[in-house]
């Protein structure tokens, strides 16, 4: 986590996050420190899909026909952050963390990330084991991995997320 503090401090980057099943855990760990108001902006805790709607501008559409927990709806989370901030990056998690809510196609730890940095948006999915509060650690872990990754290589890679 320094890293990225580090990252986002030295490249003067303000980031912003939406968050659905990891409930605000990424935004209290970038805000974990004194003076994070330099490099963080905000926070959506957009947990029911209306809040997706109403706060990020993710489609009824998208939520329909691909469920919650896509990389759709992830990257139109993502945009929205962007769209709703004047952040230079945006992070999106949205994911099932359970212990229920799991299905065969879609099993509890799935997570749904969507990352924009400088307007170049992607997504990706990671499957996380553990319960609850493991799956929101490991989700929040791989969100501060993937940036400090992108950040540190200057580029928004695909690749590069899957670790």
């Amino acid at each position: 986590m320094n890293t990225l503090i580090t990252l986002l401090k030295q490249k003067s980057l303000i980031i912003a996050v939406a968050e659905s099943c990891t409930g605000g855990n990424l935004s209290a760990l970038l805000t974990s420190q004194s003076g994070s108001s330099v490099y963080f902006d905000r926070g959506f805790i957009t947990y029911s899909n209306q809040a997706k709607i109403d706060m990020l501008g993710v489609k009824s559409t998208t939520l329909n026909k691909f469920g919650a927990v896509s990389e759709q709806v992830a990257l139109e989370m993502v945009r929205g952050v962007i769209q709703n901030s004047p952040a230079d990056i945006g992070v999106a998690i949205t994911g099932i963390a359970g212990p229920a809510g799991g299905t065969k196609n879609k099993p509890v730890g799935t997570v749904c990330f969507g990352f924009c940095i400088s307007n170049e948006c992607t997504t990706t999915i990671q499957c996380f084991d553990g319960n609850r509060h493991g799956v929101v650690e490991q989700g929040v872990a791989f969100a501060v991995n993937a940036l400090e990754k992108q950040l540190s290589d200057n580029k928004l890679d695909l690749e590069c997320l899957l670790v």
